[in-house]
């Protein structure tokens, strides 16, 4: 399920959407942080985010394993199964990291909401969840930076050398 599409590797094409909107939902949640006046018109889209982002980071993860499955079949071994697997642990984190998050984000929307559906949290969960998407947000983009990097010198390495 996870290995091909279009004829192509998956995670081939899914890494992009997880470059986009990792950083996206970090940077939209910082927005919603550092600009109260503004979370009405931004508390759609950071939510929306942190329900894509995950699923991509985890399809990531998925078919990043059904590619390594792929690979070890055909005999890859060594330097590169050792390369391969250092990049499939960095996708893993970063697939934690973007959970945590999502799950993050979600709350802070909440304890900030003025709707009046939305569960009352105490007045302290505000800046506190703040302080937790900013220090996950930074990681996340930590990992979708050392993710991206490993796979492209995997597959370009000394290509433009």
């Amino acid at each position: 399920m996870f290995e091909k599409a279009l004829g192509l590797p998956l995670h081939i094409l899914v890494v992009h959407a997880v470059v986009i909107f990792v950083p996206l939902l970090v940077l939209l949640a910082l927005a919603y942080i550092a600009l109260p006046r503004f979370r009405a018109r931004l508390d759609w889209a950071v939510l929306a985010l942190a329900v894509v982002a995950p699923i991509t980071a985890w399809v990531g993860v998925e078919s990043g394993e059904a590619l390594q499955q792929r690979q070890i079949a055909r005999g890859f071994s060594g330097e590169i199964l050792d390369k391969i697997n250092e990049h499939a642990e960095y996708g893993n984190v970063l697939f934690r990291y973007t959970l945590g998050l999502a799950l993050a984000v979600i709350l802070l929307v909440v304890a900030t909401g003025r709707h009046e559906r939305l569960p009352k949290l105490p007045r302290w969960a505000a800046p506190v969840l703040s302080v937790v998407v900013l220090g996950l947000g930074v990681a996340a983009l930590v990992y979708v930076w050392l993710t991206g990097h490993s796979g492209s010198e995997m597959v370009w390495g000394n290509t433009f050398d």
